[in-house]
């Protein structure tokens, strides 16, 4: 088509914003069925694959961390400083993924984060130092930030008619990934000839395979026809006009929803870093440590599926909030009290525990009206979310080295399940950030 037509339909879509979520662009409104159904299928299987190699750069560390430790001579505050590192990237990088996917496509940008992810799994074993480690795990959580915000915005837009099982199987495969990680990554060492460092690199072939995925996916007719769109003006990615846009820092449920993001992050990343020592501390195995942990992860793969679904028939979702508090603190407590005799049953109960994810994720879908306030909402609710939780895992690392012991760490990690509590049962209220603010100025 030529270049004058691509300018006069991205105009158009600027003056229309209503249609420009609904109406596809006419390269692809008559795709030839069979075509269709194959890019349907590499976008599946594109999806699945990405949300396997989500997790996997976070939850391969814990059962590894104290070969890691040892061999690096990395301090307890080092260590409680690397699993923070993700919340970092995820605030920071997760930022720039609605512009850069509006310049280059999110198809594309999804393929360049896998292609980081690769990167740093398969280099970071050998850099050759804490700093070098430190360095390469964050140019993994760099590719894990971008594709992590552009997921959802994938589903929505490329699967409009099945949004709900869609976000399922990629949140199924999410989980699936951070358990497979947590529970095969000893196993997988030992077999390796019990290197840690080929039983962490080894997780760089995961990405490897996600990233010549994307890459055809980025190449496709979707892909390219969707990206030629969104040169005009897409709400929703990184723009939206004037008057559909909404003033996301005066809301109330939006900074409830950042809140509660942010603490259940918390714990879920002082779970996936800290639990293994924990129970390696108490006399587990090592290669047990990495099993409970995977349970605990395990647990978010049917939860994942089911929550999602009943907390969107529910007017308020923070009778949803406490059950979940409330099996935290009876792990926490279990933990601290008998951390070896009832290991499964804790891991069990903080597994249910860290489902408050997806239930963050459904609240997020559900405070706001347009997919331009859902995207911003989204933005703001997992990177301030982010940055609030960089604290908690450095912080328990602080306490470990000082005091030599989990007690207060394990104290910390409960007192942190009351806030949480009270964030979401804010979050959880039936409004929308609409109803809480006004129209955001334009932009230039």
């Amino acid at each position: 088509m030529a270049p004058r037509a691509d300018e006069d339909r991205a105009a158009a879509d600027t003056a229309a914003p209503t249609r420009t979520t609904a109406r596809r662009p006419a390269a692809e409104a008559a795709p030839e069925p069979g075509a269709a159904g194959r890019q349907r299928l590499l976008l599946v299987v594109g999806l699945v694959i990405a949300a396997l190699n989500l997790r996997p750069a976070i939850t391969s560390l814990g059962p590894l961390m104290k070969e890691v430790r040892d061999d690096l001579g990395m301090s307890g505050t080092l260590a409680g400083l690397l699993t923070s590192v993700p919340t970092l990237c995820f605030a920071v990088f997760g930022l720039a993924a609605p512009r850069l996917a509006r310049r280059w496509g999110p198809a594309a940008i999804v393929c360049a984060g896998m292609v980081a992810i690769t990167v740093g799994l398969a280099v970071r074993p050998y850099a050759g130092g804490t700093a070098g480690f430190l360095a390469l795990s964050a140019l993994a959580l760099a590719g894990i930030a971008v594709s992590n915000i552009l997921m959802p915005v994938i589903v929505k837009r490329w699967f409009p008619d099945r949004v709900g099982p869609t976000t399922g199987i990629y949140s199924m495969a999410m989980s699936a990934g951070t358990s497979l990680a947590a529970a095969a990554t000893v196993p997988m060492t030992d077999a390796l000839g019990g290197s840690w460092r080929l039983g962490l690199g080894i997780w760089a072939l995961l990405g490897a395979a996600a990233a010549l995925v994307w890459l055809a996916v980025a190449r496709s007719r979707t892909a390219r026809t969707t990206n030629a769109a969104d040169k005009g003006a897409t709400p929703g990615v990184g723009t939206a006009p004037a008057g559909a846009a909404v003033r996301i820092t005066r809301s109330p449920t939006a900074w409830a929803l950042a809140v509660f993001f942010g603490l259940q992050a918390t714990g879920a990343y002082i779970t996936m870093g800290w639990m293994p020592q924990i129970f390696r501390d108490a006399g587990v195995s090592a290669s047990t440590a990495g099993v409970l942990l995977a349970m605990t992860m395990l647990m978010g793969v049917p939860l994942s599926f089911v929550l999602p679904r009943l907390a969107a028939r529910l007017p308020h979702q923070g009778v949803l909030v406490l059950v979940l508090a409330a099996f935290g603190l009876t792990g926490y407590t279990g933990l601290w009290l008998a951390p070896a005799a009832g290991a499964w049953v804790w891991a069990l109960l903080l597994g249910v525990s860290n489902c408050a994810f997806p239930l963050a994720l459904t609240m997020i879908g559900m405070r706001a009206r347009s997919g331009a306030g859902v995207v911003r909402l989204s933005a703001f609710a997992q990177s301030t979310g982010y940055l609030i939780s960089i604290p908690g895992p450095l912080l328990v690392g602080a306490l470990y080295e000082r005091t030599g012991g989990w007690d207060l760490p394990i104290a910390l990690m409960a007192a942190l399940m009351v806030p949480q509590a009270v964030a979401g049962v804010l979050a959880g209220r039936d409004r929308t950030v609409e109803d809480e603010t006004g129209p955001a100025a334009p932009t230039a």
